[in-house]
């Protein structure tokens, strides 16, 4: 029996219980660094099956590490389970149909990410035992990766320290290795405190902390001509003073993303931003006092890793979807946008996927695509970043939705307790565990993946949070 058909059968054995944690998590449907009853029904989970677990690790109570074996080797897959808001949605149900007006939703398949790694680890310890081979299996239970960062806290700690190669993966709409890079990003608050007055009365008596803001938002427009195009600088009022016009206003918080490809420049740009914060304080004669809040590096590829990955979604294939998949998924594509079905091609594109393989007017994705390591950042950021600065690390995206499905909608929800999803969960599992014994038989290539990581980081993870700054719970 081959390798590939020795983890496809292993996987196989755990089809139910990668059904119940999907379903499961999404049903919870939990706040990031919120996750109680998640992180108890994975703790749990895991001791049933033999793991040891760590819980409560990196400072976040929902965070925790299961552990298998021992020595050398150390695999670790990544979890995730975190929910984002307004998204709840009826499962598999193709017209928009919340569960509870307003409340959480699975709107980017962490259900499924978690489900399918924890399939993957149980499959790959069970791949150890059966062969004899010495080796620890980890599965990172990650809190918070919307909001909170919780898997920089648990670098900030160490956690991934002595990992040999780190394995994840993303729902999503195609089949491929992601070796495009990230940006990094920093959040923080700024809060301007001034003096109040009567607006009418005696405004020289006042100092206005919402001109401050206005005057620190006006600033970071300016300071965008001078900073590289590829970054980004967002930001929201959390407090802009009050509702009444007559009052010069005392008090007024706004909150900041930076985000630029490297960590290092997003800090060099977030310290412009806080000049600009301090100059408007100044300005108006009010004080500004700045909470930092999260922040988290980009994405840093594994060649190495990644061809050893792509070679093993390459044997286990795409997910094979059935009719009643299709049928589900020609339904979602009817709620499309015409720019979500646009789009399509332009992903591809994008990509460097030749033309001839885009799929035309497909509902869901049933090829891989073929490796291609591309020297490109994708928009978003993503807190997988930290762990590829402390080990090497690789992930993929594997189809559990229809083609062109929006991320962090409703459609994505929905999508992610179903038929599709299931089939595409399981894929993602056997990728991951069949990449990980392809890796550990391969000396040379720990080695070459350990060199590139060092190569690339310095050999060094800096934690782009301070030292000081503790999780937002």
């Amino acid at each position: 029996m081959s390798k590939k058909e020795k983890i496809s059968k292993l996987v196989d054995k755990y089809y139910d219980d990668i059904v119940l944690v999907n379903d499961t998590v999404w049903d919870f449907a939990e706040p990031g660094m919120k996750e109680k009853k998640t992180a108890e029904f994975y703790v749990d989970f895991f001791k049933k099956r033999g793991f040891k677990v760590d819980e409560g690790v990196g400072e976040v109570p929902t965070a925790f590490v299961a552990e298998w074996g021992e020595g050398k080797p150390v695999v670790g897959f990544l979890g995730e389970y975190d929910a984002l808001p307004t998204l709840s949605q009826e499962a598999a149900c193709p017209v928009k149909k919340p569960v509870t007006e307003g409340a959480y939703g699975q709107g980017c398949g962490h259900n499924s990410l978690g489900a399918a790694a924890a399939g993957a680890a149980l499959a790959f310890a069970d791949y150890l035992s059966e062969n004899n081979i010495k080796g620890t299996v980890r599965f990172y239970g990650c809190p918070g990766e919307e909001y909170g960062s919780g898997k920089v806290f648990m670098a900030r700690n160490g956690l991934f320290d002595d990992l040999d190669i780190a394995l994840t993966w993303h729902p999503g709409d195609m089949n491929k290795i992601t070796t495009t890079s990230s940006l990094a990003c920093i959040s923080a608050f700024f809060e301007f405190h001034g003096v109040s007055a009567h607006a009418a009365g005696n405004p020289h008596l006042g100092r206005s902390a919402v001109d401050a803001a206005e005057l620190m938002n006006v600033g970071v427009n300016y300071l965008r001509e001078h900073i590289i195009p590829e970054a980004r600088v967002h930001y929201a009022y959390v407090n802009a003073g009050g509702i009444a016009p007559n009052v010069v206003h005392d008090y007024a918080k706004v909150h900041y993303f930076v985000r630029a490809p490297k960590i290092k420049t997003a800090q060099e740009i977030f310290g412009r931003v806080q000049d600009v914060a301090e100059g408007a304080a100044k300005m108006t004669g009010t004080t500004m006092k700045m909470i930092f809040h999260e922040a988290l590096c980009d994405y840093n590829p594994n060649r190495p890793l990644e061809q050893v990955m792509q070679k093993a979604f390459e044997e286990i294939g795409a997910p094979q979807f059935d009719e009643n998949d299709f049928k589900l998924a020609e339904q979602f594509r009817n709620t499309f946008t015409q720019a979500d079905i646009d789009d399509i091609k332009k992903t591809f594109l994008d990509l460097e996927v030749d033309e001839k393989d885009i799929p035309e007017g497909d509902a869901l994705h049933i090829s891989v695509i073929p490796y291609k390591a591309l020297n490109k950042v994708m928009p978003g950021s993503t807190d997988v970043g930290d762990v590829s600065y402390c080990a090497p690390t690789a992930q993929c995206n594997v189809a559990t939705v229809a083609l062109g499905t929006p991320g962090h909608s409703w459609q994505m929800t929905a999508q992610s307790r179903s038929g599709i999803a299931n089939k595409g969960n399981v894929t993602a599992a056997k990728v991951m565990a069949l990449t990980a014994a392809m890796a550990i038989d391969d000396p040379e290539l720990l080695k070459k993946a350990k060199e590139e990581l060092v190569k690339s980081t310095g050999g060094k993870y800096d934690c782009p949070i301070p030292a000081d700054v503790k999780p937002t719970l």
